[in-house]
């Protein structure tokens, strides 16, 4: 019950700020500036909703880095078992 709880209240301060900030145009009298908020709000939305790039530029590129790092704990967790 107290986990349960715990999870609301995280998820209630987290939503919070975000709902704040929609909701400041909403009292703006002046209707340019309100609606130069609202557009201020979308292009932040677009923003943050835009996928990173980072595979789709280079992918065989990554590919090798995550063979050599995955090579590099492979080597460290043989040293550390001692034939495992």
């Amino acid at each position: 019950m107290k986990i349960l709880v715990s999870i609301l209240l995280g998820l209630m301060i987290g939503v919070a700020p975000a709902l704040a900030e929609v909701e400041q145009c909403r009292f703006i009298q002046a209707k340019a500036e309100r609606e130069a908020c609202y557009e201020r709000q979308a292009i932040a939305l677009a923003a943050k909703r835009k996928p990173e790039q980072t595979f789709d530029t280079k992918p065989m590129e990554a590919l090798q880095q995550m063979r050599r790092d995955d090579d590099e704990v492979y080597k460290s967790l043989h040293s550390i078992c001692r034939g495992c």
